[in-house]
């Protein structure tokens, strides 16, 4: 585009990624690094009207771009508006999510990459020696069988994995701040890693007993069950990530993103269904799976004032008093 003489074009897309990413790192340090804000006024000041600082700067390029506007031109001008936007929440967005997994423990980040290369890997294996029926029209050599042996393949292999990397802490645990630098806690693996007794539902025990199992309770460990729904994504709608990075780069004759990796295309070539696969993480952690952690109430507290915290501590005293917990 620079044949059309847009003007701030460039230092406009430079400006928004810039905000953008001030905006959702800030945001993962403000919660994360809240200690070591507190310490100075002025970091926690910054760290206070975050938010606010942020929404500004956008709009201070908002506005940019108003300016920018030119005659005859406006129509390509806020079509390359709307791609700037999209870029930065297929990039910027979920990049930020990713980095919140791994906040949580490495678990989260390794396990669901894994289960996506499986599945790559198995369906490919899949369709190159059983593969018939064509799958996609955006994906020619995607085939049937592929995409069900991959699924079949991913679902084993996750039992397997899941099994083996709950047993190392280094990856379970979360990252907290001890005041000086980023550290992996020596946490509790607590609910969702340690085995747990379930009532089988009537519903199901009909059908067992006609089988002649009688089970009343199921001992497992939670993670077996959350390992599973996330193979089970990896291997039935993340693949789509791809299929969309196909049908985007035939829309514009492209045949990679990139030609970083020999044959293979570039990084986003092989970061198309991880994207996908770790905003579904994000989502799926967040609502099923966290739990409060004295750490992030801790985060909290190191952000009010003086005063306030010493207001909490005594009417959490008296409370726990109350109770006879003290």
């Amino acid at each position: 585009y620079s044949s059309l003489e847009l003007p701030w074009y460039r230092v406009l897309n430079w400006y928004f990624l810039s905000v953008a990413n001030y905006f959702f790192f800030g945001e993962s340090l403000t919660t994360y690094f809240r200690n070591l804000f507190s310490k100075e006024d002025y970091l926690n000041k910054l760290a206070n009207y975050h938010r606010f600082i942020s929404y500004w700067l956008y709009l201070g390029g908002f506005i940019a771009f108003v300016l920018s506007l030119k005659k005859k031109k406006y129509m390509v001008q806020f079509t390359l508006f709307g791609w700037t936007h999209i870029v930065l929440l297929c990039c910027v967005v979920q990049s930020h999510l990713i980095i919140q997994n791994c906040f949580e423990g490495l678990y989260w980040l390794l396990f669901p990459a894994a289960m996506v290369i499986c599945n790559d890997i198995m369906a490919y294996f899949f369709g190159f020696f059983f593969g018939k029926t064509p799958l996609i029209k955006l994906s020619p050599k995607k085939t049937w069988e592929g995409f069900i042996g991959g699924f079949f393949s991913t679902m084993v292999f996750g039992l397997i994995v899941s099994k083996t990397m709950y047993q190392f802490k280094h990856l379970i645990c979360p990252v907290e701040f001890d005041g000086s630098s980023l550290v992996i806690s020596d946490c509790d693996p607590g609910y969702v890693f340690n085995q747990q007794t379930f009532n089988v539902p009537v519903i199901i025990r009909g059908p067992l007993s006609i089988l002649g199992i009688s089970w009343t309770e199921l001992s497992l460990r939670p993670i077996h069950f959350h390992g599973a729904v996330m193979a089970m994504f990896a291997s039935l709608i993340a693949p789509f990530g791809g299929f969309f990075a196909s049908g985007f780069k035939r829309a514009f004759k492209l045949k990679d993103f990139g030609d970083l990796i020999p044959g293979h295309g570039g990084v986003i070539d092989r970061m198309d269904c991880q994207f996908l696969m770790g905003t579904f993480v994000f989502v799926y952690y967040f609502s099923f799976i966290k739990s409060v952690s004295v750490n992030s109430i801790l985060q909290i507290i190191y952000g009010m004032s003086v005063e306030t915290q010493q207001e909490l501590y005594s009417t959490l005293g008296e409370s726990l008093s109350t109770r006879g917990l003290l």
